[in-house]
């Protein structure tokens, strides 16, 4: 572990930690949604004040555990190893291999940490490099008594939504080992949680299949392209600059002044999306250039309004079920358009891929192109000086900030750390864990765009400070 930014964090134990019951090894296919994802590690984080009772270091270490070695029983997914199947595309391979398990300490108090400057701060440090397996996990122990518990998991086995349902269980499993003392062997979910069926994965690939006959909608080709084509699409020019990672607080106020400047029908994340997108906009020098924005839609609510799907079934599902559509317009455009009619840009983004027949379709393209590996057409552009700005909105309004209780109290702050490579920017707006109506939104773009987000919406984007 580095030291850089003042941080200085020494690993104490490395270990491996596996489902506490025995796996029967198997296969998982990937689904097409799946198929999507490029191999790309995203990391979260969690701040706590009291890292346990009485700062009983060693105890919560040891519930820490129990708890993910009873949570992997039902998330065998995450205990395995990404392997290749014979037409060399990604499968899981469910062998409980176990989860890497880092027990660290860091020299300083939790008050102290640069969460503003995340790349320097918690990149690495805290937030844990995946060297093998499907996550990775890191327990770390601060001067004051506090802790950070962060994790790391391949974005090819699941999205948010699924390792939000897998955290939770954890959490859980972990409160109620404390609760119960240290001979509780129960594996997953107590009896009598109002979570226990809302938790309890489901892997059923039939959920997300091709249709007989396959067709798909031909906007679908606009959105999705084979990888071997971004050669030929996009010029090999190195972008000018890093993409740079921030963390910002919005205050409650803010958001829902901008909610009543994009309209009543525009939701939270429309309006903010809005906001950014003109921005980005306004930040450009020419008004000739293009500025994308892409939006992650979860499918999940968009499947189970079929007849043939369960609600609670599809919720449970444990995979990739998203779509990034995107919408382009000139730098001049959006300048000249008022927040509510950026707004609706945004809000018609967001409908073209929020229904059923999109997700099937999406379903459809890849199995008509498997094996060849596909990808969002917006993650492969190469922003630049001369070239477009493209950046992907991602919701986090669902990540489980307040519910990630280990046994000594809520956190004080998490938030996602996805500094992914590339050019095209990435956000994320998430609650704040005081749930108080805040946002907490982590930025990944280049420093030039968030130099002059903070300078032209400072009273909106207010660094975090902790």
């Amino acid at each position: 572990m580095g030291s850089e930014g003042g941080v200085a964090v020494v690993v104490k134990k490395t270990e491996v930690v596996a489902a506490v019951l025995p796996v029967t090894e198997h296969r998982l296919s990937m689904s097409n949604l799946d198929l999507l994802l490029p191999p790309l590690d995203v990391g979260l984080f969690f701040c706590y004040n009291n890292g346990g009772k009485n700062n009983e270091t060693k105890t919560m270490m040891s519930m820490v555990k129990k708890g993910l070695g009873q949570a992997l029983v039902s998330f065998p997914v995450l205990a395995g190893e990404v392997v290749q199947n014979n037409e060399g595309e990604p499968e899981m391979l469910c062998n409980n291999h176990g989860v890497d398990f880092v027990q660290a300490t860091a020299d300083m108090e939790l008050q102290h940490l640069d969460l503003y400057n995340p790349d320097v701060s918690v990149d690495a440090n805290f937030v844990p490099v995946k060297k093998q397996g499907v996550i990775a996990i890191q327990v770390t122990e601060m001067r004051c008594g506090g802790a950070v518990i962060a994790c790391s998991f391949d974005h090819r086995v699941a999205d948010a939504h699924s390792i939000n349902k897998f955290l939770i269980a954890w959490a859980k499993m972990t409160k109620s080992n404390y609760s119960r003392g240290d001979n509780n062997t129960e594996p997953l979910l107590f009896p009598g949680d109002d979570y226990t069926n809302k938790l309890i994965p489901s892997y059923s690939r039939s959920l997300i299949v091709p249709r007989q006959p396959r067709h798909h909608d031909p906007a679908i080709d606009n959105m999705y392209m084979l990888i071997k084509d971004i050669a030929c699409s996009t010029p090999e020019v190195p972008p000018l600059f890093h993409l740079q990672s921030r963390i910002y607080q919005i205050s409650a106020k803010e958001i829902l002044k901008l909610q009543s400047l994009a309209g009543p029908k525009r939701t939270k994340f429309e309006s903010f999306s809005a906001l950014l997108w003109k921005l980005l906009a306004k930040a450009a020098k020419e008004d000739k250039k293009r500025c994308k924005l892409g939006i992650v839609v979860n499918g999940r609510n968009c499947l189970s309004k079929s007849a043939d799907l369960n609600e609670t079934l599809m919720d449970n599902y444990f995979g990739n079920v998203l779509s990034v559509p995107y919408s382009d317009s000139s730098v001049g455009e959006l300048k000249s358009l008022p927040l509510s009619e950026v707004a609706d840009l945004v809000h018609a983004c967001v409908e073209s891929a929020a229904n059923e027949e999109h997700f099937r379709g999406l379903v459809d393209w890849v199995e008509n192109r498997r094996p060849q590996p596909a990808m969002c057409r917006i993650y492969s552009c190469l922003p630049s000086d001369t070239e477009e700005v493209a950046v992907v909105v991602s919701s986090g309004q669902r990540f489980p900030v307040s519910k990630m209780d280990f046994g000594w109290g809520r956190p004080a702050f998490g938030s996602y750390h996805f500094p992914w490579g590339g050019t095209t920017g990435y956000v994320m707006p998430m609650p704040s864990a005081g749930d108080d109506g805040d946002w907490i939104v982590y930025m990944h773009l280049f420093q030039r765009h968030l130099d002059f987000v903070e300078k032209e919406a400072s009273h909106i984007f207010k660094p975090f400070v902790y």
